[in-house]
């Protein structure tokens, strides 16, 4: 049996001294979060001593594991040269020529310091270059927590913008319209009616942050089309996909080719970083070549540059995506075994190296991942705990795989999974 006596200490006082006890609210497990005092490979230690096997993996980043030796090799040799300088360097061409290579659509592009800042640039960019303020935003998909995508779900595809926190002014909610995921009729029916006041659809193109939840075959490349021919830029959110579905993120992987992309988290290597680019026209028009303005202090830092640039060795030097994506197809597969064995009405969602348990039917849209037991997802996910396995806490977060979960791992995840499911 588990104890976590040093947790709930450290969680009393946090809660006297941040919000909630936590530096982002997805931390806030219920009753109480245990806190990590050191990771490596697949694994986390809290302070209490407890071991746990990491598929949260800090919501995307670490697919290589914790602790990898390249990365750790590459920022310690940073370290010795400073970390920080307030001017370019050749770290940031060295990897803009990576990513531009492995992201074609990618013309020119910026390093920032979070998906948050690459998502609110890149609809910047959309709306200063085609001079129009409306977007749209898929139903349930998560863009960071600015302003303009903060809006209440199921507002539905007729309904402009209700922000969905308080401190967001209507204004800055008001020109966002949601469409429902999977419903290639519904954006149809607001690109024609608000046409000529659209500047660009901003989606991920597999749902992450409640999912995963895939796309219907054909309706990316609908999507594509359709914004195409309203003259509406397209955005692929691939903070999440890039890198992981593959090399080259989901556009590779389903043949799409979008005006803007954002990337962010495996990039970055575990250190903070964010990305945004596209078409060199548009592109073009960011400060200081055009009028657009984005500016940071943090901007291409060295250190998570050389984590990036080492994460982008890894990968393609030693094939760690394609062995990653067969250990997500196999860890799926015995799961949906499982789930078929018990009889229950529950689904087995992902691709590549994601995953998810739903206690419900395979979602399409945000709307039908609502329906999934809640409650009961996050009561396994108490018993999977309680079994040295760490999912995402959420029934709506995916959960991942790294190169450092190797079989004997996972084998040791599929018992934990079998027991707490039969339970």
């Amino acid at each position: 049996m588990m104890h976590f006596d040093s947790s709930i200490r450290l969680f009393d006082q946090a809660k006297r001294l941040m919000p909630g006890g936590v530096s982002s609210p997805v931390r806030a497990i219920s009753p109480y979060p245990f806190y990590t005092a050191r990771a490596i490979g697949p694994y986390l230690w809290d302070c209490d001593g407890n071991r746990f096997i990491d598929y949260c993996l800090a919501y995307g980043p670490m697919i290589l594991g914790h602790r990898h030796p390249a990365i750790r090799e590459a920022v310690s040799d940073q370290m010795d040269r400073g970390w920080l300088y307030g001017t370019p360097s050749e770290l940031e061409v060295r990897l803009a020529e990576r990513v531009s290579s492995l992201y074609p659509s990618m013309e020119r592009l910026r390093f920032v310091s979070s998906g948050t800042e690459a998502t609110m640039a890149a609809i910047r960019v959309a709306r200063g270059s085609t001079g129009r303020d409306m977007i749209i935003k898929i139903e349930g998909g998560f863009h960071g927590a600015h302003d303009s995508v903060l809006v209440k779900a199921g507002s539905g595809a007729t309904t402009l913008g209700i922000p969905d926190s308080r401190g967001v002014p209507r204004d800055a909610t008001k020109n966002t319209i949601q469409v429902p995921y999977n419903d290639p009729a519904a954006l149809e029916e607001v690109l024609e009616r608000f046409s000529g006041r659209i500047a660009c659809l901003i989606m991920e193109p597999v749902l992450g942050n409640i999912g995963p939840i895939l796309p219907d075959k054909g309706y990316l490349q609908t999507a594509r089309r359709l914004t195409e021919k309203n003259d509406v830029l397209l955005i692929f959110d691939e903070v999440i996909t890039g890198f992981r579905l593959s090399l080259g993120g989901a556009q590779e992987l389903f043949g799409i080719k979008p005006d803007l992309t954002t990337l962010g988290k495996i990039i970055g290597g575990g250190f903070p970083i964010g990305v945004f680019g596209g078409r060199a026209d548009l592109m073009d028009q960011v400060a200081p070549g055009g009028a657009i303005y984005q500016a940071g202090t943090y901007n291409g830092s060295p250190a998570s540059l050389a984590a990036g640039l080492a994460t982008l060795d890894v990968m393609e030097k030693e094939d760690t995506i394609n062995k990653l994506n067969r250990s997500g197809e196999s860890m799926r597969l015995a799961l949906k075994d499982m789930v078929e064995d018990l009889g229950q009405d529950w689904s087995v969602v992902g691709i590549a190296s994601m995953f998810k348990v739903f206690f419900g039917p395979e979602p399409h849209n945000y709307a039908q991942a609502l329906r999934c037991d809640r409650q009961g997802y996050f009561e396994f996910f108490r018993r999977m705990l309680d079994s040295g396995i760490f999912l995402t806490p959420s029934q709506y977060e995916t959960d991942f795989i790294s190169a450092a979960h190797n079989q004997d791992v996972i084998e040791t995840t599929l018992e934990a999974f079998r027991s707490c499911l039969k339970s």
